[in-house]
């Protein structure tokens, strides 16, 4: 799936007042300003499901919260090793998997 991120402004802003001195480096700019969208939103994305996952624990309702923790293992899993590190992805899936099976 291809989702378009959009780079921010003052990005282009630098590109049309040429900041950099040689093709790649405009290149580069572009390119390290997508990369930074993409990775703020992964980075968005697993702070909310884990924070639906964490309510649905606190509420009570073991169906929200198996279906929304499920839902937080696979945003983790998914920025595992882009935007954090693979352990500390395990250990926030592991932690999140006690609370919920902890539920009664």
């Amino acid at each position: 799936m291809f989702v378009f991120y959009k780079i921010p402004e003052t990005f282009r802003k630098q590109k049309e007042n040429k900041v950099a001195n040689h093709k790649s480096s405009e290149k580069r700019i572009l390119v390290s300003a997508k990369k930074n969208a993409i990775n703020t939103a992964r980075r968005s994305a697993v702070k909310t499901a884990t924070k639906k996952a964490l309510v649905a624990v606190e509420s009570g309702d073991k169906a929200a919260a198996v279906t929304a923790a499920r839902n937080a293992e696979s945003k983790i899993m998914k920025s595992a090793g882009k935007i954090m590190p693979k352990k500390r992805a395990a250990r926030k899936i592991s932690r999140l998997a006690k609370k919920v099976s902890k539920m009664a």
